[in-house]
């Protein structure tokens, strides 16, 4: 029987060479390393291809949707970034009611909440933040790197992160059965990230997480990319899947 963690990306995860920057996450290099040392259980991955909606599909919706009305208007006047109205919520039932179903179906898999864990980087480190906090039922785990808190690529009189703490404020599921971690770098678009994490790291303790169930870390002269992340991967593999938690 195998838990299984839902990636997204997942055309970046395993081979550099059919990748569009010819890089990748190295996943099943740190999976199987962890497994062999036995510091994980048996897990299956299952990486969830993106498309050119992929921004439009990784923006938390409800955060979105409590932005001012025009604010909204113009980001979606932005073509390279929002292909499609924001359709977050659409995206996440598709993993939860279509995909997850289909796996469980197919593969000897524990469909519990505490063998289910979500993970991306980025803009795919938010939509693992909604997911968590969407269904707390259905994932007991979510790894969140580089989390791209400003959401778009300007950081000028942004009022993007201000939303997404304030529905993290609201939303964030219970610390007891839950387990969240989070990291950035200090170069290119990781260099923005550091104040909102410390808002986002504020209200986790505010909602009860500790040591145990909860993890930031930050990594000096680290940028925004699937190398970095390969680098560091093998942390926030080991904090969700660790055996016996």
């Amino acid at each position: 029987m195998y838990s299984v963690l839902y990636m997204h990306d997942g055309q970046m995860l395993f081979d550099s060479t059919t990748t569009w920057n010819k890089q990748d996450w190295g996943v099943d290099d740190a999976m199987t390393a962890l497994l062999k040392s036995g510091k994980i259980r048996e897990t299956i991955v299952v990486g969830i291809w993106n498309n050119e909606r992929r921004h439009s599909e990784y923006f938390p919706q409800k955060p979105f949707e409590m932005l001012d009305e025009a604010y909204r208007d113009s980001l979606l006047t932005h073509k390279e970034l929002f292909a499609v109205e924001v359709q977050s919520d659409n995206y996440l039932k598709f993993l939860v009611k279509e995909l997850k179903p289909f796996v469980d179906a197919k593969y000897s898999t524990r469909a519990n909440r505490e063998e289910t864990f979500v993970a991306g980087s980025s803009m795919g480190g938010l939509i693992s933040m909604y997911a968590i906090c969407e269904y707390p039922d259905v994932f007991g785990g979510a790894a969140c790197l580089s989390t791209h808190w400003i959401g778009i690529f300007n950081d000028d009189n942004n009022p993007i992160p201000g939303k997404f703490m304030e529905y993290m404020a609201a939303n964030l599921p219970e610390a007891e059965a839950h387990k969240i971690y989070f990291d950035f770098g200090t170069e290119t678009l990781d260099a923005y990230y550091e104040p909102y994490q410390k808002m986002a790291d504020s209200l986790m303790l505010q909602n009860g997480y500790d040591h145990s169930n909860w993890l930031t870390m930050k990594f000096e002269g680290e940028n925004h990319s699937e190398e970095a992340w390969k680098k560091r991967l093998n942390i926030p593999l080991e904090f969700l899947l660790k055996k016996g938690k």
